[in-house]
């Protein structure tokens, strides 16, 4: 985590100078927005790192191994596949649930099919996608990306499954 860490710091740092080099105060408007976000979204990362980490404790590896593990093959891809499309939330809620469970011993495999699913369905969005683009437009999507979610997690099944926890 230090790379990306010290990558974003640099960023953030390009980015601020930049503002400030402006000379509109953009470097402090962009601050008080950060601010605001930030306050927005930490309730979020603490109940998503709480449940990333007792995920981690509570169930046990056993139940994972057989439900969600490597050894789980189809049936954890077709679990991670469906969890991942019914995961409300953006990256801040998923992500640290993905990295409690890849902790946890969930395969490397049920995983991508997981963030795939939750990056291709969102079930949580599809009433405003419905809403904008109509129920049509809508079904045609989901059909098109309908197997794109099992079909990744089995190529990370089959092709690194040997990838153990970050």
């Amino acid at each position: 985590m230090l790379i990306p860490t010290i990558v974003m710091g640099i960023l953030a740092l390009i980015f601020l100078i930049a503002g400030y080099a402006s000379g509109e105060g953009k470097h402090l408007t962009g601050l008080k927005s950060a601010a605001k976000m930030t306050v927005e979204i930490i309730p979020l990362l603490i109940f998503a790192f709480i449940i990333a980490g007792m995920v981690q404790v509570l169930i046990p590896k056993e139940l994972i191994a057989r439900w969600i593990g490597a050894e789980s093959g189809l049936k954890g891809i077709l679990i991670g596949t469906v969890a991942g499309g019914l995961t409300p939330g953006g990256p801040y809620v998923s992500l640290p649930i993905v990295a409690g469970l890849l902790k946890a011993g969930a395969g490397v495999g049920t995983l991508v099919a997981f963030l795939t699913s939750w990056s291709l369905w969102a079930i949580g969005r599809l009433p405003m996608e419905f809403g904008i683009l109509g129920w049509k437009f809508t079904l045609i999507r989901l059909a098109c990306t309908f197997f794109f979610p099992p079909i990744a997690g089995l190529i990370a099944h089959f092709f690194f499954s040997n990838y153990r926890s970050l």
